[in-house]
């Protein structure tokens, strides 16, 4: 029985190359705290994770690189498995 892909060394680094662009958030359009590390990475609300614009679970691609967006933890899990579009940022100016 083979592991899980999300372990495997072709998946990280997919991860390593999409957070080193430092992107913001494609959900939400803020940016995203890129100095979390560790337990801040793996538990901050504002820390980078690695979403696909296609969930695997509606077919995505776990490795593409054009499937791959930088996302906040939060907005990625609120997002679940659903097909979202990339947000404009909003102005905070009024």
């Amino acid at each position: 029985m083979a592991g899980n892909p999300r372990n495997g060394r072709p998946y990280r680094r997919l991860t390593i190359w999409q957070r080193a662009l430092h992107l913001p958030c494609w959900i939400c359009g803020h940016e995203i705290d890129y100095t979390l590390t560790g337990y801040a990475a793996q538990r901050g609300r504002w820390a980078f994770t690695l979403d696909h614009a296609i969930p695997l679970t509606r077919g995505g691609d776990l490795l593409d690189r054009e499937n791959a967006r930088s996302a906040h933890r939060a907005c990625n899990s609120s997002r679940g498995n659903r097909i979202t579009q990339a947000q404009p940022r909003a102005s905070r100016r009024w």
